[in-house]
């Protein structure tokens, strides 16, 4: 815990874990660690995101896997990576097995991503409590439809887990804040974390835990308020 973490009974951003959902970002086998363009400590962090998701959906709360598909040549991609993909190497492409979310975070026969839909701006259903929305930025609410899912499905409080925090993770959780959500992050199931980026998560409200913390509270009868 930070000195400067949020106190767990503070009514306006105390975690609700009874309409609570994760919201794992870019766990995509190209960004695991071993990959030719993969981000480091991203292999490393799946035990821990795999409980996580176990946890929910034994909770019965959502799931919601956002995802890259980047197009070839590299058109819906962020400016910094389109020199990359315009030279022709192929990262996340829509249909390729690289895309698709590292082994074990999704549950047992779920379908392999619909590149159409998702590119279409809607959501994929990938089982009974799980889902996946592609995201075309950082931020996982940057014209996608997660926004308008979170509210269907009746959640308040997200926690964030995934690749890689300076990046993706830290654009959505501060895009989630901006929406009066509130945020949590499992400190130990999201890759490139340092000290001073959980103080600074901390500073806007962010609660941290890590996987086995939040097992332990998705499991208790209430699931109530921090």
């Amino acid at each position: 815990m930070t000195t400067s973490e949020p106190d767990l009974r503070d009514p306006y951003t105390a975690p609700h874990f009874a309409t609570s959902a994760l919201i794992t970002i870019d766990v995509q086998r190209d960004f695991l660690s071993e990959a030719p363009y993969g981000v480091p400590g991203t292999t490393e962090i799946l035990p821990a995101l795999r409980r996580a998701a176990s946890a929910f959906r034994a909770a019965g709360r959502p799931v919601v896997h956002v995802v890259r598909l980047y197009e070839d040549g590299g058109g819906n991609a962020d400016l910094v990576r389109r020199r990359l993909l315009e030279s022709g190497v192929r990262i996340a492409a829509p249909g390729t097995a690289g895309s698709e979310p590292a082994d074990g975070i999704l549950p047992e026969a779920a379908p392999a991503l619909d590149s159409a839909l998702l590119l279409s701006g809607r959501p994929q259903r990938l089982g009974p409590h799980d889902y996946a929305v592609f995201k075309p930025r950082w931020g996982a609410f940057h014209r996608t439809c997660l926004e308008e899912l979170l509210h269907e499905l009746g959640v308040g409080t997200l926690v964030f887990a995934g690749c890689n925090l300076p990046n993706c993770p830290r654009a959505s959780i501060v895009q989630a804040s901006e929406r009066d959500f509130r945020v949590a992050l499992v400190r130990d199931a999201v890759s490139r974390v340092t000290d001073s980026a959980l103080t600074e998560l901390a500073g806007i409200g962010v609660h941290l835990l890590n996987a086995d913390a939040l097992e332990g509270r998705l499991a208790e009868p209430s699931q109530g308020a921090g």
